[in-house]
């Protein structure tokens, strides 16, 4: 399992008749952020999984892979390698919250999580 924000949906118009009306995300992973483990970070990569519980565009979500993404009533039967199986309201890191989805949030104000990543010249 690994939790992840949407960044985006994917639309394909041709694909096997298993996958029509499926839901697809583009799903970035996060990872704690080492340096101050009070926050979490953009890893830079991202996935394509489906959406089995409803997810939207910036929202934080709970998701499996390999053969676990096949767990789901909706996926059994799904060529699936990626799916969303929860929107996460919190991540707690010792006695810490480190990511609140309820948290209120001034206008303008970015989720925990939000940062890009660091552009490709930057990466080393």
């Amino acid at each position: 399992m690994f939790i992840g924000r949407i960044r985006g949906s994917l639309v394909s118009t041709q694909k096997v008749e298993t996958m029509v009306g499926q839901k697809l995300l583009v799903v970035e992973p996060l990872r704690i952020n080492e340096e101050d483990q009070a926050s979490l970070r953009p890893t830079g990569r991202t996935f394509v999984a489906v959406d089995t519980v409803g997810a939207g565009e910036g929202e934080v979500v709970l998701c499996v892979q390999g053969s676990s993404s096949r767990f789901t009533p909706q996926t059994k039967e799904l060529p699936v390698d990626t799916a969303i199986v929860g929107i996460v309201d919190q991540v707690h890191v010792g006695s810490q919250i480190i990511f609140d989805a309820t948290a209120p949030r001034l206008a303008g104000d970015q989720p925990a999580a939000s940062p890009e990543p660091p552009k490709q010249e930057d990466r080393k």
